[in-house]
């Protein structure tokens, strides 16, 4: 996937991370995988501290001692590693002041247990593929939480568009399941050397200014009563 330096800086700016939180944040993912442009550029375009992990797995005990022993203020897991920790550490977590998951279906069995333990954090789950430089939606969960079906994913980022469409690309009604559309300014460029592919999946934006594109995600979602999102599986499954 080709992003360029502007989608990754639209990212890295956007005001969902202006919480003061990103002070000294662990960079345990690959440079090659996306999630290190949150744990690279958001924090130091925001005068934090990256603070490099160790090379190798961790597991949740080496985890829990590298975040009390280097103060981390803020963490993205997957959402399995997320749950592991949540059953088997969620005290690592005790002095963590935001903590980011997403890449997957998010239990609310362990955002509640994770709350428990850290009463004083966010949780915000993060959605969108490598396409939408990492995410293009964003929720914030806050103690007190009780677990419910399904943690939301929430609302677009600044500068970015949602849509929710049935097979005719017209939006559907609040509450009908529907593909999600992504555009805006953290839309990729499209796959490198892969024309074909690239216009398949990154089709004309019938709802944005003239030449906009927008990326055809498969994934299935509705708008909720709040208006939002609720990840509702695969449009090929």
């Amino acid at each position: 996937v080709a992003v360029a330096h502007r989608e990754l800086l639209a990212l890295a700016c956007d005001p969902c991370w202006d919480t003061g939180h990103h002070e000294r944040v662990m960079l345990h993912a690959p440079y090659a995988f996306d999630i290190s442009d949150y744990e690279l550029w958001v924090t130091l375009l925001a005068g934090g501290l990256v603070v490099l992990a160790p090379p190798g797995r961790l597991d949740t005990a080496a985890l829990t001692r590298l975040i009390r022993q280097e103060e981390i203020t803020a963490v993205h897991f997957t959402a399995g590693l997320f749950r592991v920790l949540a059953e088997d550490a969620p005290g690592a977590l005790a002095g963590v002041r935001e903590v980011l998951t997403g890449g997957d279906v998010v239990s609310p069995v362990a955002v509640q247990r994770v709350l428990e333990h850290a009463p004083g954090a966010v949780v915000r789950q993060l959605y969108g593929p490598t396409e939408a430089t990492l995410c293009a939606t964003q929720h914030e969960v806050r103690a007190p939480y009780t677990a419910g079906a399904a943690v939301p994913i929430g609302r677009p980022l600044a500068d970015t568009r949602t849509y929710v469409l049935d097979a005719h690309l017209r939006p559907v009604p609040q509450g009908v399941t529907g593909e999600v559309y992504l555009a805006g300014a953290g839309l990729a460029r499209g796959y490198l050397n892969l024309p074909g592919r690239t216009a398949e999946q990154f089709v004309a934006d019938p709802f944005g200014p003239p030449g906009a594109r927008m990326y055809r995600t498969g994934d299935l979602a509705r708008w909720n009563a709040d208006w939002q999102l609720e990840f509702a599986g695969r449009a090929d499954h």
